[in-house]
Parts: structure tokens; C-alpha cells; sequence
């Protein structure tokens, strides 16, 4: 079977041939390559992987990325970022998916009514261009959601069905101030043990193109590895999605110290142990590559 990390990240140090965003968290020297990736993959025997975009959302940003897929083709698929604050957002989505590797975009926001009672035009929404052009194209979209948005996702979801889409980090949409950043950039995010996206996460599980990612497990538990107070989480979306709109990741290199790559790619049979045969290798490879279309190695 393939085994697939559906999302992750890579960034080298900022240069003029690598351009990237820089600050406190993200300096300039700090570097997570490609090929200390591509060493953790081999050792663990994890075939392929999703490279998605991160500091930097201009496409000169995105100049490490494309060179990652340019050089390792088969190995990785890329995920841009994307901002509805963006001009031209349509040429933006164009010119980074033009044979690149790129196949889709990660959102943030939506821009719409707080109020979920107030009435909802699509088409006003801040994303509704993004949403519309993806549809058009056949991007995906790669959604990480605040609290404030997540009422207005499913509009979009209806009124786009052909789109393919993953929601990141098992569902959940952080409030404000429920997100901050530990040491080496980890998040942490604060979040009761019943999922208050679940609401959400529940009305989408109707659309067959969605699909959501189990990972960042140890930025919501109050627990060592294995996290096992998200058993009930996993068992939760195994039973709303079903294993073939399951993904596992491992959202390395934040991992990479703890718990370790290596106990990441055990994570599933850890907190999913009744899983058969055939659901373990739906969420562990087979449901990324069917749903983002990896190539055949």
C-alpha cells in the first residue's frame, strides 16, 4: 500500500534565490529542508507526502516549494497559500499550478457575517472568487479555519460540490486568542475536549468531496504521545467520514523532536486500534492518493 504524510512543511533559510517571510517566530537563519524530510521519509518507509506552503503567502514565497516539486516530481504534490485580501486572485491561483506540482490552496479565511443567524449571499463572501476559480480548475482547497468562519463554510461547500476539499487538523477551528506558539514555532491550541467545530465538521460529512486530515494531535492534547485523550476525537471522524475521507499527516518539522517522525507514523494504530485491514490503509495512504491523485511511483 502507499503511505502518504498528507501534510507537512519545508522551508530553507531566506536568501534571494528563496525568498520568505521572516520574524520572531520565522528568522531568517532557521531552515527545515527537503532533504532532512526526504531522510526522515526513507527511514520510516513513507512513500510520498504534501508539501504545503508555509511562511508566505506572494508567489515569490513560494520559490523552496516549487523547487521541492520540480526536483522530486513523484515524490511530493505542493499546496499554495492563498488570501482573499490577494488582487488578482485568479492569476495568482493560475500562475502557481501551471505545471508546477501545485495542486490546490490553503485558506485561512473566509470573510463573511459573524452573526451564523444573519442571512448568507455567497457571492459577498471574501472567498466566494477563490472558491468560484477552484471550481472552474479543479484546485483544491486546504482549509484551516478560525471559530468565526466556520458557520459559513458549508454555503460554500454547496454551492461548489465538484471542489475537492480537506479540512485541516481533525475539524478543528480555533477562537480567538485559543491559538499561540511554543518553543521552535509549535502551536498549541486550547480547545475543550468535546470539539466545538464538530457542528460543522457534522453538516459537511454530507458532502462526499470533503475530506479531513488527522494530524497535530499534540497541539490539542493534554497528554504525551500517544495523546490517547483524542481517542474519542478519532473515533468520532471515523464514524462521520468513514476511513476512505480520512487522512493521516504527520504536520512535520514540528514533530520532529516530540515525539519524533517515527512514532507519528504509529500514531493511527495507537489511538485507532479496531481499525481493519482495509481502514488502516485507506487513512494511512490510499485515501490521499485517490483523492489528490498522487502519481504512480
Amino acid at each position: 500500500m502507499p503511505r502518504i504524510d498528507a501534510h507537512l512543511h519545508v522551508f530553507t533559510k531566506a536568501s534571494t534565490e528563496f525568498p520568505r517571510e521572516t520574524n520572531e517566530l520565522w528568522p531568517a537563519e532557521r531552515e527545515e529542508s527537503v532533504e532532512k524530510l526526504l531522510a526522515e521519509m526513507e527511514a520510516h518507509q513513507i512513500d510520498q507526502a504534501v508539501l504545503v506552503q508555509h511562511p508566505g503567502v506572494q508567489i515569490a514565497h513560494h520559490a523552496y516549494l516549487l523547487h521541492c516539486l520540480r526536483t522530486h516530481p513523484n515524490r511530493f504534490l505542493g499546496i499554495g497559500l492563498i488570501s482573499p485580501d490577494l488582487p488578482d486572485v485568479e492569476d495568482h491561483m493560475d500562475t502557481l499550478t501551471d505545471g508546477t506540482g501545485i495542486v490546490g490552496f490553503r485558506l485561512s479565511r473566509i470573510g463573511g457575517p459573524r452573526d451564523p443567524f444573519e442571512k448568507i449571499d455567497v457571492k459577498q463572501l471574501g472567498a466566494y472568487r477563490i472558491w468560484k476559480h477552484a471550481a472552474e480548475n479543479d484546485y483544491v482547497l486546504w482549509l484551516i479555519l478560525q471559530a468565526r468562519d466556520a458557520h459559513l463554510l458549508p454555503y460554500l461547500v454547496a454551492e461548489f460540490p465538484q471542489v475537492r476539499i480537506v479540512i485541516n487538523h481533525m475539524g478543528v477551528c480555533p477562537g480567538n486568542g485559543k491559538l499561540s506558539w511554543g518553543t521552535n514555532c509549535r502551536p498549541r491550541i486550547e480547545t475543550p475536549m468535546y470539539n466545538p467545530a464538530f457542528h460543522t465538521t457534522w453538516r459537511l460529512a454530507q458532502f462526499e468531496n470533503v475530506a479531513m486530515l488527522l494530524c497535530l494531535q499534540y497541539a490539542f492534547s493534554n497528554e504525551p504521545f500517544p495523546y490517547r485523550d483524542l481517542v474519542g476525537w478519532h473515533q468520532s471522524l471515523l464514524r462521520i467520514y468513514g476511513s476512505k475521507r480520512l487522512m493521516w499527516a504527520t504536520d512535520s518539522p514540528w514533530i520532529l523532536e516530540d515525539p519524533g517522525y517515527g512514532k507519528l507514523t504509529t500514531i493511527i494504530k495507537e489511538l485507532m486500534p479496531d481499525l481493519t485491514e482495509d481502514e488502516y490503509r485507506d487513512i494511512m495512504g490510499e485515501t490521499a492518493k485517490r483523492f489528490l491523485r498522487f502519481p504512480d511511483q
